[in-house]
């Protein structure tokens, strides 16, 4: 294993294991008034994303804003479950963060830095000294941001619909008291269900709209699109 795959292995397992598995198995199985309680429980699961969000943003160095919103979202639902708040309030909040993150894509469509160029053509995947050198070459620039502005619906269009799904979601799943034992273990179960439910759909959409950028790349430039890419 190369020294590159191991650190995305560990980043990978550290935000499944912080996110999803110890803060369901908290909420489900430490909810009850002989252990943690409802309250408690919800602190000390939320706490672990809570950590691990602040952690990754001290350790990159810079300000995220995705790693952001994700500590924003946990804060949010940790306030409400705490004040009792009807589950309507968490259904709005997880339809909100997607959806906030849809309107940025679409919106920023129209500056000269579009987010998914960061989503998923940023510096990392893409060696843009190289590939804007063969767009002007071609006189091609405005049909490439052409091409971007398609992916960009597409990628917005993925997290609308992760918005609908959350909402939808929360309102299927959390219908018992705010406060309870039964609340608390909903909170954790939806938790547990949103990421093969809410997730694959998404990564899907994703997905296709790097596969037509890619696309687009190699039939614009009528380059390999290895030429382009970062190794």
């Amino acid at each position: 294993m190369s020294s590159n795959e191991r650190p995305q292995n560990q980043g990978f397992l550290g935000n499944l294991a912080f996110n999803i598995v110890i803060p369901v198995f908290i909420m489900s199985y430490a909810s009850a008034e002989d252990y943690l309680g409802p309250a408690w429980s919800i602190v000390a699961a939320l706490a672990f994303p809570l950590i691990y969000g602040l952690f990754d943003l001290r350790q990159s160095g810079k300000v995220n804003g995705f790693s952001v919103l994700g500590v924003i979202s946990v804060l949010l639902t940790g306030g409400i479950s705490l004040l009792k708040l009807p589950a309507e309030y968490i259904a709005i909040k997880e339809a909100a963060i997607p959806a906030i993150i849809g309107l940025a894509v679409v919106i920023t469509q129209f500056s000269e830095k579009p987010l998914v160029k960061l989503l998923i053509l940023n510096d990392q995947i893409i060696n843009w000294p190289q590939l804007n050198k063969i767009l002007d070459a071609k006189g091609k620039q405005q049909e490439f941001r052409r091409k971007i502005a398609n992916s960009s619906y597409i990628v917005a269009a993925s997290f609308f619909l992760s918005s609908a799904l959350n909402y939808i979601l929360a309102k299927m799943i959390l219908v018992s008291e705010p406060g309870t034992t039964a609340y608390t273990e909903e909170l954790g179960r939806m938790t547990a269900i949103s990421y093969p439910v809410i997730v694959i759909p998404s990564m899907i959409l994703l997905i296709a709209a790097l596969w037509y950028l890619f696309a687009q790349i190699r039939k614009i430039t009528g380059h390999d699109l290895d030429d382009f890419i970062n190794h």
